[in-house]
């Protein structure tokens, strides 16, 4: 699933290629992309026609074209979205489900939403220009003006469970996927299973600070794109994926200490960690029956 560098990336393409433009048309080609829109494909269409795109925005893992009128075009990738700019005689994507007539961007191109698994999806969001309402309830991203690190630090540290799960959770911190999580512990030296409230200040501090940094490493190499499914506004593939140090490289030497990368299953996926750099966290003893407590075992 495209995370949140992927989307910066085509945001910023947006923003080049489609910005001022008007909306002449809009073709809906299949009606499940805009199931989340009450108005259907054609009350869809009808209220995009003739509306101006005045600007590009994203929070986390969604994007929106503020509109002339206040409202707002909403887009989410899923897991193989593409938003692309092409010229109108361009040969029909195989997956193509949206597309929208575009004047005066570039002398007249397309926006397509080409989608081949067809989780991600468009929609209209009444007023939704400044921020839509249906993600206000998503955390600030760790690349957005507005994002607290010092919230989210004490946040973490009040939590039990493990701080991968904690990075994932849209509430606490947007936009960061399995990718970015995995290579953002692995460059902080913590496990995933780590619990929160036993991570101390500066861990949490550090390891946000990492989350940052490989979001904006991987911003400037276009994202990453294991296969065909992500790419830019232009159809062109990212390049992060030759600098993972984690993610996706089970049995190959971790670049820091040589051991072999391992992968367990978490939440129907995987989690990537170096055994040795990253050492799993003990687990508490218990307290014998009628005992006193017992002190945790320090990490």
């Amino acid at each position: 699933m495209p995370e949140l560098p992927e989307v910066e990336v085509v945001r910023a393409g947006l923003e080049r290629h489609v910005l001022g433009a008007t909306i002449t048309r809009v073709d809906v080609l299949h009606p499940r992309p805009v199931r989340r829109d009450p108005r259907g494909p054609e009350g869809f269409a009808q209220a995009l026609a003739g509306r101006r795109i005045v600007a590009a925005r994203r929070r986390g893992k969604y994007l929106w074209l503020p509109l002339d009128d206040g409202d707002a075009l909403m887009a989410h990738l899923g897991m193989s979205g593409q938003l692309l700019v092409q010229p109108p005689d361009a040969p029909a994507e195989r997956h193509l489900r949206v597309r929208l007539g575009l004047e005066g961007a570039d002398e007249g191109r397309e926006l397509r939403f080409v989608d081949q698994r067809m989780f991600g999806g468009l929609s209209i969001s009444e007023g939704g220009a400044e921020l839509p309402p249906e993600i206000a309830h998503i955390a600030p991203d760790p690349l957005e003006a507005a994002f607290d690190a010092a919230d989210v630090v004490r946040r973490v540290r009040r939590r039990t469970s493990g701080v991968k799960r904690l990075l994932l959770d849209q509430n606490l911190v947007s936009g960061v996927g399995n990718i970015y999580a995995d290579e953002a512990l692995w460059r902080a030296r913590i496990h995933g299973e780590r619990p929160g409230e036993r991570l101390t200040v500066t861990q949490v501090r550090e390891l946000i600070g990492h989350v940052h940094a490989v979001m904006t490493d991987a911003l400037a190499q276009g994202g990453t794109s294991f296969d065909a499914l992500y790419v830019n506004v232009n159809g062109e593939s990212g390049y992060f994926d030759r600098s993972l140090h984690a993610y996706g490289r089970e049995g190959e030497p971790c670049d820091r200490c040589g051991t072999s990368i391992r992968r367990v299953p978490f939440m129907n996926r995987s989690s990537y960690f170096c055994p040795t750099c990253q050492p799993a966290p003990r687990r508490r003893r218990a307290v014998p029956a009628g005992g006193s407590p017992v002190v945790p075992v320090p990490d």
